[in-house]
């Protein structure tokens, strides 16, 4: 979401050559460049200001080490002050309170707090190891109470069951009964929104904040509000004592400008952050990681975390063991690769987190992750022979499959060339050519036409 950030961004290391000190008057253009950088991406006007503010007093005097070159020097103050106006350091959420530890959650209607809520639950019962209570305190759209009972279904979370005619506060001074009685170390209450700020709503969510007396009062916010994220988030802080936000839809396009804006409008951490529809789609949100990202440095650590929460270690062990046999690998290991593509998010999720030049040649590739699916599909209406001897696939074979994955015989030819282009790969990392692996896997991608 961030791409015409990083891109500008990356264009200031080019602008100072030369110069052996940051001066006011050789940083100009470059702090031009960095205001309408953060303007474009829709950072509110108030945050540009302190930023750049900020930029210019850290880097003038700035002494250039011999090692960096002036634009590298200041890319490295841009990059403290990122991590900075996001908050620092990672803030974990607080549950340390006699149970139930009650979690509201507050925001306008569309910024994603059901599914959040949801998302939360799962979080927190599996790296807090915690019995979650979820209820839903909107009685205005039934849909939204019926969409966290799915959830807590999904997630093996409870649900608070709500009677037909009960208000608000009713219901979660019921929910806070049933949850001390039934011992929930947690209660996460989900809230009603509205399109636009309202008095009455957020009359609502105050009475139910003094009620409930929450440890954790979270602004649920979408990444893709852009400028309307900072008057929302202005007037849910002045209305409630928050403690932190959840960012939604950082996934998404939009221009990242609530993610660097929100924090210094509210003065509360951001938490969490929504990055994938999925319900493991939330992660505690790291101000110095995403900073990485938006000066093109990519998430490495996030990847490795991803792979090591999702992928099947197991699958990934039997693997080595066979191709350190002398096995080959064959096209049921291939298909195996890509389902464990798919469990991290798919091709584009991982491609987020890679440095700017990777990510952008993975782009140039054009990789789908519908296309991961039409291979697997292809693959799975071979048989197990043809799948372990591809070399018998002939041209009535190759019809066969065509039409039993509804493809064309072209694509199954171009899967066989990628598998091939894959099972060299493999005899190459087998022998400890790691440089020599890296240069295929480009190959290895699947490919649109």
């Amino acid at each position: 979401m961030f791409d015409n950030l990083t891109s500008r961004l990356s264009g200031v290391i080019k602008t100072l050559r030369g110069e052996t000190r940051l001066t006011e008057s050789n940083i100009q253009d470059a702090l031009r460049e960095i205001r309408l950088a953060l303007l474009e991406a829709d950072v509110a006007l108030p945050v540009v200001k302190d930023f750049i503010a900020s930029i210019k007093e850290k880097a003038i005097g700035h002494e250039v080490m011999s090692s960096l070159t002036p634009g590298q020097a200041l890319v490295g103050v841009v990059y403290q002050e990122l991590i900075a106006i996001m908050g620092g350091e990672k803030t974990d959420i607080n549950l340390a309170t006699v149970p139930p530890a009650v979690i509201l959650m507050a925001g306008l209607q569309g910024a994603g707090k059901t599914t959040s809520s949801g998302k939360l639950a799962k979080w927190i019962m599996e790296h807090k190891k915690k019995k979650v209570l979820l209820v839903s305190c909107d009685i205005y759209r039934p849909a939204a109470i019926h969409q966290l009972e799915l959830l807590a279904q999904q997630t093996g979370a409870d649900f608070f069951p709500v009677k037909d005619g009960q208000k608000p506060g009713e219901i979660g001074a019921a929910a806070l009964d049933f949850a001390r009685r039934h011992h929930h170390e947690v209660m996460i209450v989900d809230t009603a929104g509205r399109l636009g700020i309202d008095e009455a709503m957020m009359q609502e969510i105050s009475e139910l904040e003094a009620l409930l007396k929450p440890i954790e009062t979270l602004f649920v916010v979408d990444a893709m509000q852009g400028q309307d994220a900072v008057n929302t988030a202005k007037a849910f802080s002045d209305a409630l004592p928050l403690t932190g936000v959840i960012l939604t839809k950082l996934d998404g396009d939009a221009r990242g400008g609530a993610a660097l804006s929100v924090k210094h409008i509210t003065g509360k951490p951001i938490k969490f952050a929504g990055v994938a529809e999925k319900l493991t789609g939330l992660e505690i949100f790291h101000p110095d990681r995403m900073a990485s990202r938006i000066l093109g440095m990519g998430d490495v650590l996030g990847l490795i975390e991803e792979a090591q929460r999702n992928a099947d270690q197991e699958e990934a062990e039997k693997l080595m063991k066979k191709m350190k046999s002398g096995k080959s690998f064959d096209l049921n290991d291939f298909k195996a690769q890509f389902q464990q593509m798919h469990k991290m998010g798919g091709m584009s999720a991982l491609m987020d987190k890679l440095p700017a030049q990777f990510s952008q040649a993975a782009q140039n590739v054009k990789v789908d992750d519908k296309i991961i699916h039409r291979t697997v599909g292809i693959i799975n209406s071979m048989t197990q022979q043809e799948r372990t001897k591809p070399e018998i696939l002939k041209a009535s074979r190759k019809r066969r499959i065509a039409a039993g994955a509804g493809v064309t015989v072209q694509e199954v030819n171009r899967l066989l060339a990628q598998f091939e282009q894959a099972q060299k790969m493999m005899k190459m990392m087998n022998k400890g050519g790691i440089s020599k692996m890296m240069r295929g896997l480009k190959g290895m991608m699947p490919r649109m036409h």
